[in-house]
């Protein structure tokens, strides 16, 4: 047996002779037990990942985890045994959450496992037999019939009729017709119809082939092999937090030292001084960050799931509001998935048919006006020939889904399903045709066309459908529109067709011969000559027209679209033109997966960011793409909804998959599914991304000052000699308080106006920027003088130390909540986005207020924290001072807008 590194271009005996096999006869016992051990199971390999436990210790492996950390163990030396409970509970919480959501983005390659454990037919020493496709080896005859998936990658060698629908593996939207023919070594693995791929499925016809390819050899287990050793990337939250986080450990770290030094100066005893650093380090570091990242991850989850986005990693949801390219799959993703017939000619008249997918409602229209067809017309025979040869089924919504669910769905092929839709339009069914079909003779390949005798009144009649190459050459005369005979006209028929054709469209030819009621059967050499012919009708699976609108609003955004498919160039180069995602249907925007594969790696940058249309492409293509555009400093969306898009899936930023039609290997791969498969969700699921990071970047700008602030606080004690305003028991209170009941209410904040008409965020930028960096530093200050200030003036007026102390805690938490209100908007006025627009803002700030208030007045709360009762006059003073901070905040925010108004309207 000698092995071949390509089958395709091997002629069939060749195949059977390399691989010692005998069609009529198949293997003997003894060659299947040889082979097995020789060659293993038709298994693809499970490849092991990092262990659970790893994994999980994993989740600690982070710059702000490693803050929290420490800051757990200076609560635990300060014997704060409550409070190192609380930071080490909300460092064991985050790590949870983010286990179990990686582990649920780990199946993919079980997936693909699982995918082979079906049954086949097989002939072995003379006989046919069923077993599981996991036993087949190298050489065995495998036998196919509709319904069948394929068990193995197979070369065909005997077939009828055979169609196999691979769009789960080369993206082609309609089913392939295979031949058994020898083919180019250079063939592409979406135009080997020698072929049969393993978990494809069997749509048409009957077929035989051998097994050339088993288990991780198949070009689905080359798939599970890209996906095993793809990287994942970290998403551009998690490469921001991580460098955010590596500046405020270094920031940390700097102001404890600069405070140890800065005790010793003043010669007080080294304990005290490090206590001081401590309590710095525990006021400058943000506990309540990651519970509130992942909480606001998790909101935006919940408004997502709600616009049909499931999402299944958490920072995804931050991912797609930095999106700046979209790579779309185009079958069922940017189309309906749903074969349309969209023109028809007949008589000399161009008719158009509107209406969506598979319904049946619908209209013709010729020009701008909308008309009928005459039951004597061209147009209406073309349509009638249609249905009746047809051997597809149209079946009615399932009232019991979802509403979203219901829909027309086909049993059979989509091109026949078609038919019978734009037949109903006109009114044709059943019910209206006395259909009585006496023979038939079926679609076969080397004769491209399909014929039944049909019994009617005035005689029987022959209709034909096929390609304009079968049909035109045996006609004598056409129909005209009043259903006259007039002379064929060959040349305009021919433009027709080309022009159809430039737009991507599928073009079918119809004709007809008359015969008496003795005919009862048929036969080609009958339909050979004389024929009438009817017309044409051209189909395509058309846009979404909701994906055209979906598509100009991610252009307006900054984002580009781009269209990744298994189709071919022509016609997705058409669809392509309809969406905009190409200003030009010549195909100039527009490259092959062939063509791809001769470019060397700056021409596969420069080709990644040229064109808009990838047509053809393989799932290595794909992969190559997604990691062009990211190496350019792209973020990457990837949406796809077969195996052959799982590899691009996991490696791009976020990889989105279709929950309806998809693959389960697609699903498992993505960090987000469309429960309804379509492009434009994946549009709303960006603007709710954008959302979330502006609500998000506003908690960090709203919570860092209160850090700052307060580690300046000690900073100032320690140098001026003084006892601290604040004690890290007072801090801990602070930070973790108003995070939850303060600063999470901005997870609730509305979309800003005009989200979707700015660029996407930069992908590398930091967090923040340096005037929000400076404002800060503002607000920091601001809270670092009064709380400071209130706090020596209560002494001087003969206050407690608890009392002094009491008061300055007070001045932070007044001080947030006039600061929140700020925050809801970092550039706008809060009147400008609406007082009362976020109920959960004044929601939190009451409860906020009642929690301060047991934490002053609550004698076991005083006991725990130190705390003391303070007066009317003290709060007066807090609340002046609050509003203070706010006026000021507001008067900056005013004076940048009024400069960036002005700057942009400079010529």
């Amino acid at each position: 047996m000698k092995l071949k590194s390509t089958w395709h271009d091997q002629s069939t005996d060749s195949v059977t002779s390399s691989l010692a096999t005998n069609m009529k006869e198949g293997l003997s016992s003894d060659e299947i037990i040889e082979r097995r051990e020789r060659f293993g199971r038709n298994k693809i390999t499970e490849h092991k990942g990092t262990g659970p436990l790893k994994r999980f210790l994993l989740q600690f492996n982070q710059p702000l985890v490693y803050i929290l950390l420490a800051a757990c163990a200076v609560t635990l030396l300060l014997q704060e045994w409550v409070d190192s409970a609380v930071i080490f509970a909300v460092v064991l919480v985050n790590s949870i959450i983010g286990f179990v959501q990686e582990s649920k983005a780990l199946n993919a390659i079980n997936s693909l496992s699982n995918s082979v454990k079906t049954k086949t037919t097989v002939i072995r020493a003379g006989k046919r037999q069923e077993i599981l496709a996991e036993e087949l080896v190298l050489g065995d005859v495998v036998v196919l019939q509709a319904g069948d998936k394929t068990p193995a990658d197979l070369r065909l060698i005997k077939i009828r009729d055979l169609k196999i629908d691979e769009s789960s593996l080369t993206g082609e939207s309609l089913p392939t017709e295979k031949d058994v023919a020898t083919l180019s070594a250079s063939c592409l693995l979406g135009d080997r119809i020698n072929m049969a791929f393993s978990s494809t499925l069997v749509t048409y016809g009957t077929g035989m082939g051998v097994v050339v390819y088993i288990g991780d050899n198949t070009e689905i287990g080359k798939i599970s092999g890209m996906i095993a050793t793809t990287e994942t990337l970290d998403t551009p939250l998690t490469k921001r937090i991580t460098s955010f986080s590596h500046v405020l450990l270094y920031a940390i770290l700097g102001l404890a030292t600069l405070t140890i030094f800065i005790g010793w100066l003043h010669g007080r005893p080294l304990v005290d001084t490090f206590m001081a650093a401590v309590a710095l380090a525990v006021g400058a570091i943000p506990e309540g960050l990651p519970a509130a990242v992942t909480i606001m991850l998790a909101i935006g989850v919940s408004r997502m799931a709600k616009k049909r986005a499931v999402i299944r990693n958490l920072p995804a949801v931050e991912t797609l509001g930095s999106t700046t390219v979209i790579c779309s799959d185009k079958t069922g993703t940017l189309t309906k998935n749903q074969m349309t017939v969209t023109d028809i000619w007949a008589g000399g008249r161009n008719f158009s048919a509107n209406g969506s997918g598979y319904d049946p409602l619908g209209e013709f229209s010729e020009g701008d006006k909308v008309t009928t067809l005459p039951a004597i017309s061209a147009g209406f025979m073309t349509l009638k020939a249609g249905f009746l040869c047809n051997d597809a089924l149209l079946n009615e919504p399932d009232l019991t889904l979802e509403k979203s669910h219901q829909q027309w769905t086909i049993t059979g092929d989509p091109t026949e399903a078609a038919l019978i839709v734009s037949a109903a339009k006109a009114g044709i069914n059943e019910s209206q045709l006395t259909q009585n079909r006496l023979d038939i003779i079926p679609f076969q390949s080397e004769y491209q066309y399909m014929a039944i005798l049909n019994a009617e009144e005035e005689g029987n009649v022959v209709y034909m459908k096929g390609s304009i190459e079968s049909i035109l050459p045996k006609c004598i005369h056409m129909l005209d529109h009043s259903g006259a005979q007039v002379s064929l006209a060959h040349e305009l028929i021919h433009q027709q067709v080309q022009e159809m054709a430039s737009r991507g469209l599928r073009v079918l030819a119809f004709a007809r011969k008359r015969t008496d009621s003795n005919t009862t059967n048929i036969s080609h050499e009958f339909l050979a000559q004389d024929l009438e012919f009817l017309g044409l009708q051209a189909m395509i699976d058309p846009p979404r027209p909701e994906a055209i609108e979906a598509v100009k609003a991610c252009h307006r955004a900054g984002i580009d679209v781009k269209m990744i498919t298994g189709d071919h160039a022509l016609t997705a180069t058409s669809i392509a033109h309809q969406l905009t995602i190409v200003d030009d249907a010549s195909g100039n925007a527009t490259i092959t997966g062939q063509e791809l594969a001769l470019l060397n790696h700056d021409e596969l940058m420069q080709a990644a960011l040229k064109f808009n249309v990838f047509a053809r492409v393989t799932p290595e293509n794909k992969l190559q793409l997604v990691k062009a555009l990211q190496a350019q400093d792209q973020v990457v969306a990837m949406t796809g909804d077969g195996v052959n898009d799982a590899p691009a899936l996991r490696r791009a930023d976020i990889g989105v998959a279709m929950a309806l039609n998809g693959t389960e290997v697609a699903r498992d791969a993505a960090d987000m599914m469309l429960t309804d498969d379509n492009f434009a969700t994946v549009r709303d699921a960006v603007e709710e991304g954008r959302g979330v990071f502006d609500n998000l970047k506003k908690f960090i700008v709203w919570t860092l000052p209160t850090n700052g602030g307060e580690g300046l606080v000690i900073l100032v004690a320690v140098i001026l000699g003084v006892s601290l305003p604040l004690l890290p028991v007072h801090i801990l209170w602070i930070n973790m308080t108003t995070a939850i009941f303060l600063g999470l209410m901005l997870a609730f904040e509305p979309k800003e106006e005009g989200i979707m008409l700015r660029p996407p965020n930069i992908p590398n930028a930091p967090i923040i920027d340096g005037i929000l960096i400076w404002r800060i530093v503002l607000v920091s200050s601001l809270l670092c003088i009064t709380a400071f200030g209130l706090y020596e003036l209560e002494l001087s007026l003969g206050a407690s130390e608890e009392q002094a102390r009491t008061v300055a805690v007070a001045m932070f938490v007044v001080g947030e909540a006039f600061y929140l209100l700020n925050c809801r908007s970092l550039e706008r006025s809060v009147f400008s986005v609406g007082f009362f627009s976020n109920p959960w803002i004044w929601f939190g700030i009451i409860i906020m207020a009642v929690l301060q208030g047991l934490f002053t007045y609550l004698p076991i709360m005083n006991a725990w924290f130190g705390s003391a009762p303070i007066d009317l006059y003290s709060w007066i003073r807090v609340f002046a001072c609050g509003a203070l901070i706010s006026v000021i905040v507001g008067a900056e925010k005013y004076w940048r807008l009024k400069n960036k108004h002005s700057a942009s309207q400079k010529p």
